[in-house]
């Protein structure tokens, strides 16, 4: 199986022992190099997936074509939690009202 961009495979022992036992990751592909290497290798470049989807890191990988395995897909990344601050019934949108609980809280943990 030769692979392709945007496919997400599973990286362990049987692709390169670098990556075996808890080296093992989950790669979502994104070239893949047309160089010379020795016959049934294969250079790819791709991002590292954690857990739940996400990118945590850009690499190169030197892999055996033999070894390449699809993963199981991958949740899909989940979306930044949005925090929406609310005014307080005293703020007049100068910034008063947020100053004085600040102040208000320094003052209350110094005791």
């Amino acid at each position: 199986m030769r692979p392709q961009p945007g496919d997400l495979l599973r990286i362990d022992g049987r692709a390169s022992v670098q990556f075996a036992g808890d080296r093992a990751l989950a790669f979502r592909v994104v070239s893949v190099s047309d160089r010379q290497t020795y016959p049934g290798w294969i250079w790819l470049t791709g991002y590292v997936l954690n857990r739940r989807g996400e990118a945590t890191a850009k690499r190169e990988i030197y892999v055996q074509l033999a070894g390449l395995r699809p993963a199981a897909s991958a949740p899909a990344p989940s979306r930044p939690r949005v925090t929406h601050l609310y005014a307080s019934r005293n703020d007049q949108g100068d910034g008063r009202a947020a100053r004085n609980r600040s102040g208000l809280r320094a003052r209350a943990d110094a005791r």
